[in-house]
């Protein structure tokens, strides 16, 4: 078969043209419907990609929002979007409309990265019986290996010791706590994974949390975006393997992982874990093709709940350290509750934070400063809704803008400021807000949102309790302005930890 002539190939080309425009009128047909939110006009095939500030997401969407209002439409390449503001319109759409807002966006990339369709997960997985079984599985294994219960309180405990003792071997010398905060966290989610935990020196324990960051930064780039929007794109020959490098290492990682696991499996001893506990579920399953228990979404799962567990929180601390030695009167008076209601003698508890409100404000508030998932997780809608007046097609991709919830100036006082007296009634009571909504709401809000309160208290005020911690001498002041990376994690900052 000879090569295309010159006629030939421009005869192609401007039939991939017009097949491109087309699919592109066809996607974009919603913005003539009446009623659909405005927004920025959208260009040929890219739509509003190149409108899109990708380094600082949540700072664009403001300036979109202050143009067209709460509800504003946006056509990423071929996908239609609708960013929510406020809470009135996260509410009505979470809430109110929970069934029709909880499906996901389809991920395409996922068949390229080693998915198929059988393993969906729990955080990515569409609305159905699958994500149904697969959210309550996960709920009551937590529930049974601790969550809530002494067992994991303890082992939260413990896991703070040794991050208390990674911090003694710094002697007070500076150092960016970032990596320990990681490690330490990861502890706790592998604790339930794989019922054990790693020496924070282990060379496969550093290389899976770098890949797990390689894994966040490549997903929530430009590129991911653009392939996912344009699909048609990732049949360009190692494009995908390029893209998404670090999710396939890391599912590698996973994979020796869960093959080490099921190595040391006694199925005729009580489930150790939430993989033993899955895979006692998969060998029920057999001969259910419809079960949603199989070993391809094992590793989906456990690859979800690795990450949630872990990123989230860790950044969290990493935000609370920064804002202790940026806020030294607040660490002061901190630590002043803690030794009126713990002292030095023992371990602080979870029971210890009804008496504690400073300490529970101050936790609040570094979650609402800090805005960690500043628009959430995306949602989808599975049919016609009406928000806001508007009408929301079938198959509209949701934003949820929660930054504009937790930083609103009509709730807060000092929205941009950090201020624990936002969490403190006049007599110093401890106060939570409706617009304090870090984990989201709906049917699809964060299932680990009860593990990690308990590590942000339990870490939090043992930190607190065995040291002071002050920006190092002759380093100037860090930024309290956080860097967007899907995730919104403070600047890179060091610290010293003196005993106290």
């Amino acid at each position: 078969m000879g090569l295309l002539t010159g006629a030939e190939l421009w005869s192609v080309a401007i039939f991939l043209v017009i097949f491109l425009l087309l699919v592109d009128l066809m996607h974009r047909r919603h913005r003539w419907t009446a009623r659909y939110p405005p927004g920025p006009m959208p260009l040929p095939v890219l739509g509003n990609l190149l409108q899109v500030d990708f380094q600082n997401m949540p700072a664009g969407f403001q300036k979109l929002r202050c143009r067209f209002g709460d509800l504003f439409s946006l056509q990423l390449a071929f996908e239609p979007v609708v960013v929510l503001n406020g809470l009135t319109a996260l509410r009505e759409a979470l809430v109110k409309h929970s069934e029709d807002t909880a499906d996901r966006p389809l991920l395409h990339s996922s068949d390229h990265v080693g998915f198929g369709p059988r393993s969906q997960g729990v955080l990515q997985a569409q609305y159905g019986s699958a994500w149904r079984q697969q959210r309550r599985f996960s709920v009551s294994t937590f529930r049974h290996f601790g969550l809530g219960k002494k067992s994991l309180e303890q082992w939260v405990t413990e896991e703070a010791r040794c991050l208390c003792a990674a911090f003694t071997n710094y002697n007070g010398h500076p150092f960016s706590p970032n990596a320990l905060l990681d490690k330490a966290v990861c502890n706790v989610i592998a604790s339930l994974l794989y019922a054990c935990r790693f020496e924070y020196d282990d060379p496969r324990f550093i290389r899976l949390l770098n890949l797990l960051k390689d894994t966040i930064d490549q997903e929530s780039g430009f590129l991911s975006m653009l392939l996912n929007g344009i699909p048609v794109l990732l049949n360009i020959p190692g494009l995908p393997d390029k893209v998404f490098s670090g999710k396939k290492a890391f599912m590698a990682l996973q994979d020796e992982l869960l093959t080490e696991h099921k190595m040391t499996r006694d199925p005729t001893q009580p489930p150790r874990d939430l993989t033993d506990a899955f895979l006692a579920e998969v060998e029920k399953a057999k001969g259910k093709p419809e079960s949603s228990f199989n070993d391809e979404n094992l590793r989906m799962v456990v690859a979800d709940l690795f990450s949630a567990g872990m990123v989230t929180t860790s950044i969290t601390l990493s935000w609370a350290l920064l804002l202790m030695i940026l806020h030294p009167d607040v660490q002061s008076h901190v630590q002043q509750e803690i030794d009126e209601v713990i002292g030095q003698a023992r371990c602080p508890e979870m029971a210890d934070q009804a008496r504690m409100p400073y300490t529970n404000a101050v936790i609040h508030e570094v979650q609402r400063f800090g805005d960690i998932l500043p628009l959430g997780a995306p949602h989808k809608t599975s049919r016609d809704i009406e928000l806001q007046g508007f009408l929301i097609p079938k198959g509209t991709t949701l934003i949820t803008n929660l930054s504009s919830v937790l930083k609103d100036e009509t709730v807060w006082e000092k929205p941009l400021q950090f201020h624990p007296e936002h969490f403190l009634d006049a007599q110093g009571r401890f106060v939570k807000h409706e617009a304090f909504i870090p984990f989201s709401a709906g049917r699809r809000a964060c299932l680990g949102e009860p593990l990690a309160r308990m590590e942000l208290f339990l870490f939090f005020t043992c930190l607190l309790q065995r040291f002071n911690f002050s920006v190092p001498a002759g380093q100037p002041q860090p930024s309290d302005h956080g860097v967007f990376r899907g995730m919104t994690a403070p600047s890179l900052y060091q610290l010293c930890a003196f005993p106290r």
